[in-house]
């Protein structure tokens, strides 16, 4: 019966992440580009490799791995750290003339953090998804593997899910390693400091 009632708020939940994390950054970056506002550039790139998590986690869950929900919430946690966190990049981005590019740019970052606050709150009873065998064949964590499944179906629909959440597997790894050896070393060599990203 759980399912029943859950399953429209996750398909909701897959749709405006897709909207906020995938459509309006893109579009974005390439306003950015074409605007050649160099700032807007860098903190969304920044935001695409922190949100790559996200992507991560789809291909994990079309292999249904128990960490997906780990990674899926890291994911949500990080990205509005990733938006908020340079103090020189802010400072830039609020002296920026005023313009369309500044007021929708402004206007997504608060939504997307905003949406991914929320999300974390949402996300967080699911976690015991990630740790019993027993829940994770409970209907309402399996209602996650839904939308990547059908992802897989349009995308890679002779490949086989074992396989790619092999692929994902390494790709959460590099990840980690590449966000310690950030958070660790280059970090505290430069600190708030993203002019050197």
């Amino acid at each position: 019966m759980n399912d029943i009632w859950l399953r429209p708020f996750v398909w909701i939940d897959y749709r405006l992440a897709v909207l906020f994390a995938v459509i309006i950054p893109l579009i974005l970056l390439i306003w950015a580009f074409v605007q050649k506002v160099e700032v807007i550039q860098r903190l969304l790139g920044i935001y695409w490799r922190v949100s790559s998590l996200l992507a991560i986690t789809i291909y994990l869950m079309i292999a249904q791995y128990p960490v997906s929900f780990i990674s899926g919430l890291m994911g949500l946690i990080l990205i509005p750290i990733s938006l908020w966190f340079w103090v020189d990049l802010n400072d830039e981005i609020e002296y920026q003339t005023s313009g369309a590019l500044k007021l929708v740019f402004t206007s997504w970052r608060w939504a997307v953090s905003v949406y991914c606050i929320l999300n974390t709150l949402a996300f967080i009873p699911f976690l015991g998804c990630a740790f019993s065998k027993n829940v994770i064949n409970a209907s309402y964590c399996r209602l996650w593997f839904e939308a990547p499944s059908l992802f897989k179906e349009y995308f890679h629909p002779n490949t086989k899910p074992g396989f790619l959440g092999f692929l994902a597997i390494i790709s959460l790894v590099v990840y980690v390693i590449y966000l310690s050896y950030f958070v660790l070393i280059k970090l505290g060599k430069q600190g708030r400091s993203a002019t050197q990203q």
